[in-house]
C-alpha cells in the first residue's frame, strides 16, 4: 500500500469495493437515493414474475379445459363438436348483429340531423363558446401542472426522507453523550497513568481525543441501516471507539549501575531500569466507516454526511455546519480555457460531483470520494482515454510529468496534509482549472484557491497527465 503511494489508508480497503461500484452516476448530494430504489425496482421485478405465472396458469387452465390440444381421435371429435357450436353462436351472433346495425344506421342519420342543428347553434353564439372553451383549457392546464408538480413535490419528500436521521433526537443525543463518556473515561486513565503504574520513565506519544457528532450518528445510522435505539446502537459505539482508537503502552528495559551504601561503605550495583512508553493513535473516526461497511452501507453514510441527516441544529457545534449548511462557492472557468477540449472533458466530469461529501477512501459516486478517488474517477471516466484505475496521491504525481507552468487539466499537489507514512510526499491532489484555482474534493467536493496561507504552506508542485 505504502509502495503504491496511497494518500490514506484506506484505499487497499475500499478499492475492491470500487471497482464494483464505479459504473454509478448519482445526482450531488443523493447519493443514497439509488439504494433507495432498490426495493421498488425489486417489487416491480416481482410483479412482472408474477404476471408471468399468471399468464403461464391461465394457460395451462385454457389447456385443461380444451383437452390439452391433444391429438388423440376422441379429443379431436371433441374439438370439431366445440367449433360447430361456437359456429353456431357466430351465425345467431351475426344476425343480431345485422339487426343492431340497422338500428345503428337509423340512430346514426338522427345523430347527424341534431348535429347539423347543433353546429347551427353554435355558429350563432360562437362567441361565447370560445370563451367556454378557453375556460377549459385553462382548467385542463392547471390539473396537469398540478399533477406535476405534485409527483416533483413526492419525488423531492422522498430524497428528503431518504438522507433524513431516523432515529428520535432522545436516542441520537444520549449515543453522542456515550461517546463522550468513553473518551472521558480513557482521557482519566491517561491523566492518572503515572499514579496508577511504576515505571521509572514514562514517555508519551499522545494524539488528541475527539470526535465530530454527525460523523458518529451518521456512521451509526448507515451501519444499523436505518432507525435504532441506544440499546441496540451501545455494540456499535463500542466496536467504533475501538476502530478510532489505538492505545499502545510499550516497556523497554536496560541495566544501569548505581551507587549505594551499604554497612558505612559505598558500593556499585546493577539494577533495572524502566521505561514505559505511551502511544494513543486516534484514527479519525471519518477514518473508520471505510473499513467497517459496505458498499450499501457507506453509501447511507455519505448521504447522510452530505445532509447532516437535515439535521443542522442536532449538533451547532460541529465544523460540518458551516461546510454543508453554507453554500459552496461556484467558480466559473473561462471559456478560453474550455476550448481545450481534453480539459472541458475532465472538467464536465469533475462538476457532475460538486457537492459531494469526503469519505475517506471513497472513489466512486455512489460511496462519494476522498481526493484522490476523485481525481481518479475524472481521469478515468472524462472520455478522453485514460485508464489508471484507482491511485493514491503520490501514484497519481509518479504517473505525471512535474511542470512548473501549468495549464488547466494539470494536476496540483500537496503534503503534509495528514500523518501520513510518507508526509514529505503529496498527500492531497486536485484538479488545476487555471488562474490559481483548482477543483477538488475537500469537504465537499468543491473550487478552491492554490493561493490561500494553507494550500501555499502545503504546496509540493504540478503535474501533467500524459497523453492517453
Amino acid at each position: 500500500m505504502r509502495q503504491a503511494g496511497d494518500d490514506n489508508t484506506g484505499v487497499e480497503a475500499a478499492n475492491a469495493t470500487a471497482q464494483a461500484t464505479e459504473g454509478g452516476v448519482h445526482t450531488a448530494r443523493a447519493v443514497y437515493h439509488e439504494h433507495r430504489l432498490r426495493p421498488y425496482r425489486a417489487a416491480a421485478q416481482a410483479e412482472r414474475g408474477a404476471d408471468h405465472a399468471n399468464v403461464s396458469a391461465l394457460n395451462r387452465e385454457f389447456q385443461n379445459q380444451n383437452g390439452g390440444f391433444s391429438s388423440n381421435p376422441y379429443s379431436r371429435w371433441q374439438q370439431k363438436q366445440a367449433i360447430k357450436r361456437e359456429y353456431a353462436k357466430a351465425k345467431k351472433a351475426g344476425e343480431q348483429a345485422v339487426s343492431a346495425a340497422q338500428t345503428s344506421a337509423r340512430a346514426a342519420e338522427r345523430a347527424a340531423k341534431e348535429s347539423k342543428e347543433a353546429g347551427q347553434f353554435i355558429a350563432r353564439h360562437k362567441k361565447g363558446f370560445l370563451i367556454a372553451g378557453c375556460i377549459a383549457a385553462a382548467i385542463a392546464i392547471f390539473v396537469s401542472m398540478f399533477s406535476s408538480c405534485s409527483v416533483m413535490l413526492q419525488g423531492g419528500l422522498s430524497s428528503f426522507a431518504a438522507t433524513t436521521y431516523p432515529s428520535a433526537d432522545s436516542e441520537m443525543l444520549a449515543a453522542e453523550a456515550r461517546y463522550c463518556e468513553m473518551e472521558a473515561e480513557l482521557q482519566s486513565y491517561l491523566d492518572t497513568y503515572e499514579s496508577t503504574h511504576s515505571y521509572d520513565e514514562y514517555l508519551y506519544d499522545l494524539d488528541s481525543i475527539e470526535h465530530d457528532p454527525y460523523v458518529l450518528i451518521s456512521a451509526v445510522t448507515a451501519y444499523l441501516g436505518g432507525e435504532w435505539t441506544m440499546t441496540e446502537a451501545e455494540s456499535v459505539l463500542q466496536m467504533l471507539f475501538e476502530q478510532q482508537y489505538t492505545l499502545t503502552e510499550t516497556v523497554s528495559t536496560e541495566t544501569r549501575t548505581r551507587t549505594v551504601t551499604n554497612d558505612g561503605e559505598e558500593e556499585t550495583e546493577e539494577y533495572t531500569y524502566y521505561t514505559c512508553t505511551v502511544t494513543l493513535e486516534n484514527a479519525n473516526l471519518s477514518h473508520v466507516p471505510v473499513y467497517i461497511m459496505s458498499e450499501d452501507q457507506l453509501s447511507m453514510y455519505a448521504a447522510y454526511m452530505s445532509t447532516l441527516g437535515n439535521r443542522p441544529d442536532l449538533f451547532p457545534g460541529s465544523a460540518y455546519v458551516d461546510r454543508y449548511s453554507t453554500a459552496y462557492d461556484v467558480y466559473e472557468i473561462p471559456p478560453e480555457a474550455l476550448e481545450d477540449e481534453q480539459f472541458a472533458a475532465m472538467i464536465t466530469e469533475a462538476e457532475k460531483f460538486l457537492g459531494y461529501p469526503y469519505v475517506w477512501g471513497g472513489s466512486s459516486p455512489s460511496t462519494s470520494f476522498d481526493c484522490s478517488g476523485f481525481v481518479s474517477w475524472v481521469i478515468n471516466h472524462c472520455g478522453v482515454g485514460w485508464n489508471v484505475g484507482r491511485l493514491g496521491a503520490m501514484a497519481l504525481s509518479d504517473y505525471c510529468t512535474p511542470v512548473r507552468d501549468p495549464k488547466p487539466g494539470d494536476l496540483v499537489f500537496f503534503s503534509h496534509t495528514y500523518d501520513a507514512p510518507y508526509p514529505d510526499k503529496p498527500t492531497h491532489v486536485g484538479i488545476y482549472v487555471g488562474n490559481g484555482m483548482m477543483i477538488h474534493c475537500g469537504d465537499p467536493i468543491q473550487y478552491a484557491s492554490i493561493n490561500t496561507s494553507y494550500w501555499q504552506e502545503h504546496f509540493y508542485g504540478f503535474g501533467r497527465l500524459p497523453e492517453p
